[in-house]
């Protein structure tokens, strides 16, 4: 494997730094050095920068007319903006259509604000609602990178704000004013629709506003507007969907759209995202043990059983459902892959005996362990990377998901994927004995153990509650989440969620840990998805003891990667909560300014993730 690694490192910085020297222009008098390449440790692509300058400024006098400008995620390239490829692998023509469709999504919005305003109804409002959550999930990061399937959004957004606009004529509302408002791109060619992409550019849209820190405010809230959208789109899969929360977030895209230079109603806008959030993350937790039963500490096998396989990626579970009465009977087992992996805890899902276990770790070791893996891989949700060859045949997308060259599923059908898999060799053997990892705990699942941990806490036997959670990433960077859980100290309880868990879930130093009361010492608590087990379980200790969030013996160390925006949205909805002295990691977004950073530091003391040891002695004094 490390082999494999370098080799292809090394093929895919050759190929990068190619395109990014012929397509960077240096003003007159510049000359470019290559950086150097340790190979060993790499986590971004390197830049073509000019000398003597700072580096997020080079980048942006060496590129004066971008290919793209994306930066949305932690892992942007120089933590500054991807100007000519995606650090996800995102094309220039991909981020521009998807900037055109987000532009959409504002204009459609600013219609279904006056449309309700008319009367409209939840049903009259249904179809902008769903189109609205599936454009918006297109875009988060690995999620959609087909450009033809972005324009077929952009198209059916134009079609739908018509009949918003129809709705509202007919119901004697008042149209919205302004070229958003007005935009109409149902004519435009494919090229058409690229060139128009640049005018709406974050650099273009930046400039219009005129106003640096207000612009930020509509990013973070853009941004985290999308995490939202994702949720609110698993709760739509499994039938719930809430008009209210529909038109919040109609309002929070239609203030993006004008350039008001309005800090405190953009920041009004911005904490609304996360009241928003919240309302969503508790529904879908709803919905989840409404359809599938109520998630219980469960052991999950990580180790391979003989036959033939099927590998599910993401995080939509009700696919996984489906695809399990598909294969029952057809002597294929199903695994769990990344942020699929608190599915084994839910009753509805695990009573098929062929979900057998769960296979590889993040999303970001994907190029290598579907490589590896026997059978076809089916990816719900983000995050899916671009493939490698020597399995692109065997990878399915679904849903809002998408790559060029990918078979995508329609209508639920997994008779292929089941074919493919009944076709390929499947683990030859099982593997004995057989390694666990231990998910499950969910907030109905911990807080009948409040009392424990409230006696613990007072006896002593508990220091400090921790939360490390988030998306995870391939930066080197991110150890600082391992290092920080392996030397926090033994009679400190881990809470975690969301796929930053697989920085030390599997660390021998941590594996089977427990508490001197006998409790393990780290609870999975399932999905970024599940995000909402962690506010109920910290608001009602906080009830418990008597005391706000703030005053429990609870440091959050929250790894918002922001790769992806569901990690902004959930950030949000903690900021909405009052919730202080979070920690972000491994660097602070490339978004927020340093005035707006300002207020988030002075409001909330928000802090970056710093050096281990001096964090820890910090955290553990509750500062």
């Amino acid at each position: 494997l490390k082999h494999i690694h370098k080799t292809i490192t090394i093929s895919m910085l050759s190929r990068a730094f190619k395109q990014a020297l012929s397509r960077t222009a240096l003003p007159a008098g510049r000359r470019v050095i290559a950086c150097n390449v340790n190979v060993s440790g790499i986590s971004t692509l390197p830049s073509c920068l000019p000398i003597g300058r700072n580096m997020s400024m080079a980048a942006d006098k060496a590129i004066s007319n971008p290919a793209m400008f994306c930066r949305q995620c932690e892992q942007t390239q120089d933590h500054y903006a991807c100007r000519t490829v995606g650090i996800c692998g995102k094309s220039a023509e991909t981020s521009t259509m998807q900037d055109v469709l987000m532009h959409t999504v504002k204009s459609l919005s600013l219609w279904a604000v006056q449309a309700r305003e008319a009367g409209a109804s939840a049903d009259e409002m249904k179809e902008a609602n769903s189109w609205t959550l599936s454009s918006v999930f297109s875009t988060l990061t690995n999620v959609n990178f087909d450009e033809s399937r972005i324009e077929e959004y952009i198209k059916e957004g134009m079609a739908i704000k018509r009949d918003l606009e129809e709705i509202v004529r007919a119901k004697g509302g008042v149209a919205p004013d302004g070229d958003v408002a007005r935009l109409d791109l149902s004519k435009m060619s494919t090229d058409e629709l690229e060139d128009f992409g640049y005018t709406v550019s974050i650099p273009e849209l930046q400039k219009a506003m005129g106003n640096d820190d207000c612009y930020s405010l509509v990013e973070i809230a853009t941004y985290g507007a999308k995490g939202a959208c994702a949720y609110a789109a698993h709760c739509r899969q499994l039938g719930y969907m809430d008009e209210d929360v529909m038109a919040g977030i109609h309002d929070v895209f239609a203030k993006g759209a004008s350039n008001e230079q309005d800090m405190e109603g953009l920041l009004a806008n911005a904490l609304r995202v996360g009241e928003l959030n919240g309302k969503i993350l508790e529904m879908l937790d709803t919905a989840h043990a409404a359809s599938f039963g109520t998630p219980e500490p469960t052991q999950v096998k990580v180790t391979a059983t003989k036959g033939k396989c099927i590998l599910v990626s993401g995080h939509d579970l009700l696919d996984l459902e489906t695809l399990l009465k598909q294969t029952e009977g057809t002597g294929v087992n199903v695994y769990t892959h990344g942020e699929m992996l608190p599915a084994h805890s839910y009753p509805g899902l695990k009573k098929f005996n062929h979900l057998v276990g769960n296979y590889g770790t993040a999303w970001q070791n994907q190029k290598f362990e579907f490589a590896l893996f026997p059978g076809p891989v089916v990816v719900t949700t983000n995050c899916i990377l671009k493939p490698r060859r020597k399995y692109r045949d065997r990878l399915y997308s679904i849903n809002e998901v998408g790559v060029p060259g990918v078979k995508h599923i329609k209508d639920g059908d997994f008779s292929e994927v089941i074919e493919q898999a009944q076709s390929c060799r499947g683990f030859p053997r099982t593997i004995e004995p057989a390694d666990y990892l231990t998910v499950g705990f969910n907030h109905r699942a911990v807080l009948p153990l409040a009392g424990e941990v409230i006696n613990a806490v007072q006896d002593g036997h508990i220091s400090r509650i921790f939360l490390i959670g988030g998306c995870d990433g391939s930066q080197f960077d991110r150890n600082y989440f391992t290092e920080l859980a392996e030397e926090l100290p033994d009679d400190t309880l881990i809470l975690t969620l969301g796929c930053a868990k697989n920085r030390f879930i599997h660390s021998e130093k941590l594996l089977g840990q427990t508490l001197a009361n006998g409790m393990p010492r780290i609870l999975d608590m399932g999905q970024c998805n599940d995000s909402y087990s962690a506010i109920v379980v910290a608001t009602e200790l906080a009830k418990a003891l008597d005391c706000t969030v703030n005053d429990l013996p609870l440091s959050l160390c929250l790894c918002l990667s922001h790769l992806e925006q569901k990690a902004a949205a959930v950030l949000l909805t903690l900021l909405d909560m009052g919730v202080k002295n979070i920690r972000l990691g491994p660097s602070l977004p490339a978004y927020i300014s340093p005035n707006v950073l300002d207020v988030l530091v002075q409001n909330y003391n928000i802090m970056p993730t710093g050096d281990v040891q001096g964090d820890i002695k910090m955290m553990m004094q509750g500062k």
